[in-house]
């Protein structure tokens, strides 16, 4: 509706009636969430509009028993999800299908919303945008996905990373490299630590080509998740260290890295969702992420199956090397007697 409607001036004056029926004109109103008409016109009702979305927050950070069994079971459905892409996954397959398959088996078992699936492809994995496309996957592409859904109002954000056919080792090295880095904010993880420990784990913004934190923000990262899919804490070079918050028992927060192999364009990326314990933590994020995961059919040749670790151009065999001596021995006599 737009201005003219007066619908904003009308919310207002509702609002201020309330507050004179309770003698609370005169105290300040905290507001979460408003549309801009809004505000204005509570301030032209002469009412004090201040900030209600810190409390809102940090109300919000430590999560009751109940909360913890939701946020659990919405991330088993992404389990489930990521089983039915492991299989689907093959050459041909493309970014846009994985969302749509994601999409109907959460919805088929239960969630209200799915917030969102980001899929992300072979050169598009590094530095990676935040949407899919129409690619088709190919052999020994890098592909990763961050699945966002919420259950009963409880969000998911879970990122798995994949290989199609095969990886290089290129991109085994980057794996493991964003793996340790998970692991190690992981290990961190318990009541009385910071977000200062967890951050100094994570390579700094320059380490892997960008130049600032602020740059590299959402990369190496931790964030709260609950009724939103970012919550506090927030956990990055960026804040943390001169900002640290105290790690307490019923936080719940994904953990997620990121990675560039040394091709320039493949990348790894894995997250992890963990609930802070009274004595250490529990990761509630169960499909296998431990080593890379290669997807599609297995091919098999006269001498058996194709190995999943291999580069894109094999080196060249003795025989091959032997071919090219050949022929530059040929050019050379063919040289030396004129002919050439």
């Amino acid at each position: 509706m737009s201005p003219e409607m007066g619908r904003a001036e009308d919310v207002a004056r509702k609002i201020r009636i309330e507050l004179e029926m309770r003698g609370l004109l005169k105290e300040p109103l905290g507001i979460d969430v408003v549309e801009p008409p809004i505000l204005f016109a509570l301030q032209r009702e002469g009412i004090q509009v201040v900030d209600g979305q810190q409390l809102m927050s940090d109300v919000r950070i430590i999560k009751t028993n109940d909360e913890i069994a939701v946020l659990n079971h919405s991330a088993a459905m992404v389990d489930g999800a990521y089983h039915e892409l492991y299989h689907a996954m093959r050459p041909g397959f493309k970014e846009n299908e994985a969302v749509g398959l994601v999409n109907k088996y959460l919805y088929d078992n239960g969630s209200e919303y799915v917030e969102g699936v980001n899929a992300i492809s072979g050169e598009r994995c590094s530095p990676h945008p935040h949407v899919f496309s129409d690619r088709a996957l190919r052999p020994g592409d890098p592909v990763y996905y961050d699945i966002l859904h919420s259950y009963m109002g409880y969000r998911t954000c879970y990122y798995r990373c994949f290989t199609v056919g095969y990886a290089p080792s290129g991109m085994i090295d980057a794996y493991k490299r964003c793996r340790d880095y998970l692991d190690a904010a992981i290990e961190l993880v318990r009541p009385g630590r910071t977000t200062a420990e967890i951050a100094s784990v994570w390579p700094k913004a320059h380490e892997f080509g960008f130049p600032d934190e602020e740059a590299a923000f959402a990369l190496q990262f931790g964030h709260g998740i609950g009724l939103a899919i970012w919550e506090k804490p927030v956990i990055s070079r960026l804040v943390s260290m001169e900002h640290p918050t105290e790690i307490k028992p019923g936080m719940v927060f994904a953990l997620e890295t990121f990675w560039p192999s040394r091709d320039g364009w493949r990348a790894a990326r894995i997250e992890e969702e963990i609930v802070v314990t009274e004595t250490g933590h529990e990761v509630i994020t169960r499909f296998p992420a431990e080593e890379l995961l290669v997807v599609g059919r297995q091919y098999v040749t006269v001498n058996g199956p194709l190995t999943a670790i291999r580069e894109d151009e094999a080196a060249p065999n003795q025989q091959v090397l032997d071919l090219i001596d050949a022929g530059a021995r040929e050019l050379a006599a063919a040289s030396k007697n004129g002919n050439g």
